[in-house]
């Protein structure tokens, strides 16, 4: 995929997305090679460097963590919610899972 593909499919500019590979490159996480051989001069591949998977994994689990406790937070609301409507006396049930 070229920047300009990624840019489109990112809906940003084609700036944003070379100043932010430029980013990840200065950090070490990516690593660019460039084809030698190929006619076309311009044509780089970019590989995760072993910091770069650490980093995307440290990511995801500050993700994963966000939406656990997103979860729980509703979680609780849901039952504080049923207890509300069971304290009315009311036959009202919800099912969570057909919601």
């Amino acid at each position: 995929m070229s920047q300009r593909e990624l840019a489109n499919a990112m809906d940003v500019s084609l700036g944003k997305v070379n100043y932010c590979l430029k980013a990840v490159i200065a950090r070490g996480w990516v690593k660019v090679k460039n084809f030698t051989k190929n006619p076309n001069k311009r044509a780089y591949a970019y590989y995760l460097t072993p910091i770069g998977f650490e980093a995307k994994a440290k990511v995801t689990v500050r993700f994963l963590m966000q939406k656990i406790g997103e979860y729980e937070t509703l979680r609780k609301e849901i039952k504080h919610l049923r207890e509300e409507i069971s304290a009315t006396g009311s036959s009202i049930t919800i099912d969570i899972e057909r919601a």
